[in-house]
């Protein structure tokens, strides 16, 4: 496994992460048997991050985890979230500091730990001023709750207006083929202030797995039946609307030539492609099964040519989604 430092942290962490959406429900279909030899299997192989939030099935997906993790918790870095999908919060959104101490001890209590390594709010909350949660979390981190606090999806002056209060040590964003906008501002910043950066949606949500049809029947309890109508995030719409699906998936064909080229299989060559940014600490990605763990470790200890990274933007390129559009993961 290749290990990369997460900011400055002082946390080694490994390039390929598990992200554990998927156990919470309303995202595909995982079995928790199938899910515990995974994570085992994912250890063995070297994989010690593991990402989950209290949002994924409140505290469903937190609790396979645990379960998974076993005796063996110490081998891993788990990082969790808080802050979104409370019904008495306005747009499900609550970062007071209240909810700050309350959720950490579920999450604890869920994950069967005494700390988790990272804390991250997982949505901004822009009724509460970005100075309380920050002043909390930084609390957790001396009570020894928590040895790092962060940020995910949040705009490039609201990160600023958190480091005001107390320095952000990780964030997370999406980051693959079909979204790049975060080279733009967030990675910059990032790389002057040696904040870690998580990549989540490393295989653009299956998209980039190249087993998706135009017929895809997602199942009812999947949110990606829905064609991207997740809320109002406009990433969804864009990989998974009616009109940019089909699109997508012509794009993702010819990807597969260039991935055969590497004796690699796609999944594994999108991978490469998101770890092959500098900026990158780790790189999510979900695990079903030990075979999908296996065949994502085949994304360390090679690299994607120049001339195939341009060959790659040019197929982009050619079925018009060569970049998101210039929006933010939600609409205002």
């Amino acid at each position: 496994m290749e290990y990369r430092q997460f900011g400055q942290t002082g946390i080694k962490i490994s390039a390929i992460g598990i992200g554990c959406w998927e156990i919470g429900g309303g995202y595909g279909s995982i079995e928790e048997i199938e899910f515990i030899k995974a994570v085992g299997r994912a250890l063995d192989q070297g994989i010690n991050c593991f990402d989950t939030a209290e949002a994924y099935g409140f505290g469903a997906s937190e609790k396979s985890l645990a379960k998974a993790l076993g005796s063996r918790r110490k081998e891993a870095v788990i990082t969790t979230k808080f802050g979104i999908g409370y019904p008495d919060a306005p747009n499900y959104r609550d970062s007071t500091r209240k909810r700050v101490m309350e959720s950490i001890e579920k999450s604890l209590k869920s994950l069967n730990t005494d700390y988790v390594d990272v804390y991250l709010i997982h949505w901004p909350d822009r009724g509460t001023p970005f100075e309380e949660p920050m002043r909390a979390l930084d609390d957790l981190v001396k009570q020894g709750k928590v040895r790092a606090i962060g940020l995910s999806n949040f705009k490039l002056s609201e990160i600023e207006a958190c480091m005001k209060a107390r320095r952000v040590d990780v964030v997370q964003y999406c980051w693959n083929m079909f979204d790049r906008r975060m080279q733009k501002e967030i990675f910059p910043y990032c790389r002057d202030h040696n904040i870690g950066v998580m990549a989540y949606g490393s295989l653009a949500y299956g998209i980039l797995t190249g087993t998706m049809t135009e017929e895809m029947d997602f199942g009812s309890d999947d949110w990606r039946a829905r064609r991207g109508k997740l809320g109002n995030i406009n990433l969804f719409q864009h990989l998974f609307g009616p009109d940019h699906f089909l699109k997508n998936l012509r794009a993702v064909e010819e990807l597969k030539p260039i991935a055969r080229r590497y004796g690699k299989t796609l999944p594994q060559f999108a991978l490469r492609w998101t770890l092959s940014n500098p900026m990158i600490s780790t790189a999510l990605v979900g695990c079903r099964n030990e075979r999908e763990v296996n065949d994502n470790v085949g994304a360390i200890g090679w690299s994607i040519s120049d001339a195939d990274m341009k060959e790659i933007d040019a197929i982009f390129a050619r079925h018009g989604v060569n970049a998101m559009p210039d929006v933010w993961l939600e609409t205002e």
